[in-house]
Parts: structure tokens; C-alpha cells; sequence
């Protein structure tokens, strides 16, 4: 699917203060947008199958006050990403991406297809629409681009190296972008997730101590925008985590099933 017309709207949206968040429909991005609608931010939110995104931006309109668009936006479909952008006729001045699949490691690894889907959604669409985003907002001259990565792109490991490849390359992506866009005042946050109580983690067996909500999530998220951070872990404690598997020898790592 290509960006579609806008399905629904209230009042005009203006850039200053707007975002749009990409992934609107996950556990994740509802709560990004609880967090910026509370805050009194003019949303753009945009999904594959934007008809579960219209009670949501009924209820943030009436709850906060904002105003909210709803757009169909299938992120895999390179061709549409310049499509969506013309469509809005103001670029927000934030754009947040939340794409993301988690699939199954076993399966990617016996499946090259499944492998490529997750590889693909994790990091090839998402960081070929930010690179669209930026080239805007570097004209621009003024912007913040967010993208959600993981914990697990910070060292391979055989229990999810698929996912993990691919939200390190999305990590590096977004580092190199942040550093070209210095200087042209557009700013790029990196936020780095473990466990999360979503959907996609259901089944799971999570550790409180390392499992976030979705709602904290929203809140960092928009906090390390308006504090201008570079890179953020939702749970301090997962900086330390990483720390230790990123330390272990290889000679003992690869001995290891984490």
C-alpha cells in the first residue's frame, strides 16, 4: 500500500510542534502518541491498516484537545515514502519511526524469506524513509527524527542475531545520521528498548526489573526530544547489561546461549 489521502482530520495541522509517528498502530506507538497528544502535540499518525488508528485519534482529539491525522502508510513500500511526505503538504517538525518485527529466530534462520522480512521492517524500509525524512528536514534546515531500535542490535547473539543484525544496522544508521544533520540543526535520537510489555512480547517470560510499559516508553521517548538527547536506554539498567555482553571474550561468549 502507498500513502494514502489523510482518512481523518481536525482543525489544520502546522509544523511547529507536529510529529508523525510511523508504526502508529503497535502498543508502542499508541503510547508515543498518548505521550505527545497529552503534551499538547498536533499528530500525524500512519499505518499499514489505518482504520485501527481511527479510535484512537477520536479519542486523543477528545481527550487533549489536538489535532489528529490518520494516513495509510505501508513503510515496506519504498516508493510510497516520498508519496506520504508530499501528501502531508507541511513536513512535521518530528517524525517518529516505530517500524519494527521481532519474528522468530529459528524460523528465520531455516527461511531466507522470513529472514529478509525481518531484516527488511527492522532496518532497510525504516532507515530508507528516515533518509527520506532527513534530506527534508536538512533543506529545511530544523527538525527531530526518532527511530526505535533495540538492546539487541549491540552484539549478536544466537538466540535473535537476525533481529539483532538488523536493528544494529538501524543503530548505525541513525548515529551516522545524526551526525551529518548536526550542523544543518536537524536533531536524530536513537532510543534503545530491552523488554517491553506489548504485543509482540506476549508468551514471554520477562524480568520486571529489565521490562518496561508502553506508556513509560512514550514518555522517554518525548522527554529525550525535548531534552535533545542522542541516545537513550528506557531502562537505564540495559546500558550496564549490554556493557557486561559486549565485555565478555568471544572465546567464552561463543560457548555461551544467551
Amino acid at each position: 500500500m502507498s500513502a494514502a489521502p489523510v482518512t481523518s482530520s481536525q482543525g489544520t495541522m502546522s509544523t511547529a510542534g507536529s510529529a508523525l509517528i510511523v508504526g502508529a498502530a503497535s502498543d508502542i506507538g499508541r503510547a508515543i502518541a498518548q505521550a505527545y497528544a497529552k503534551a499538547g502535540r498536533p499528530l500525524v499518525l500512519a499505518a499499514r491498516r489505518p482504520e485501527r488508528l481511527e479510535r484512537d485519534a477520536a479519542d486523543l482529539r477528545l481527550r487533549h484537545g489536538v489535532v489528529v491525522q490518520v494516513v495509510g502508510f505501508d513503510v515496506l513500500d519504498t516508493a510510497g515514502h516520498a508519496l506520504l511526505l508530499d501528501s502531508l503538504g507541511v513536513l512535521p517538525g518530528t517524525v517518529v519511526s516505530v517500524v519494527g518485527l521481532l519474528g522468530e529466530q529459528e524460523a528465520a534462520a531455516a527461511d531466507s524469506a522470513v529472514a529478509a522480512m525481518i531484516m527488511r521492517t527492522n532496518y532497510e524500509a525504516p532507515a530508507l524513509f528516515l533518509g527520506e525524512v532527513a534530506n527534508r528536514m536538512g533543506r529545511r534546515g530544523r527538525g527531530t527524527i526518532i527511530g526505535i531500535s533495540s538492546v539487541a542490535g549491540e552484539r549478536g547473539r544466537a538466540s535473535n542475531y537476525i533481529y539483532g543484525s538488523a536493528k544494529a544496522g538501524f543503530t548505525a544508521f541513525l548515529s551516522g545520521l545524526r551526525n551529518r544533520l548536526a550542523v544543518c540543526g536537524v536533531h536524530v535520537v536513537t532510543v534503545k528498548p530491552g523488554f517491553v510489555d506489548t504485543k509482540m512480547t506476549a508468551g514471554m517470560k520477562l524480568p520486571p526489573l529489565l521490562t518496561a510499559a508502553p506508556e513509560e516508553l512514550g514518555k522517554a521517548v518525548l522527554e529525550a526530544e525535548q531534552r535533545r538527547k542522542n541516545t537513550i536506554y528506557i531502562r537505564p539498567i540495559w546500558q550496564l547489561v549490554m556493557l557486561v555482553i559486549q565485555l565478555i571474550p568471544e572465546r567464552i561468549f561463543k560457548k555461551m546461549r544467551l
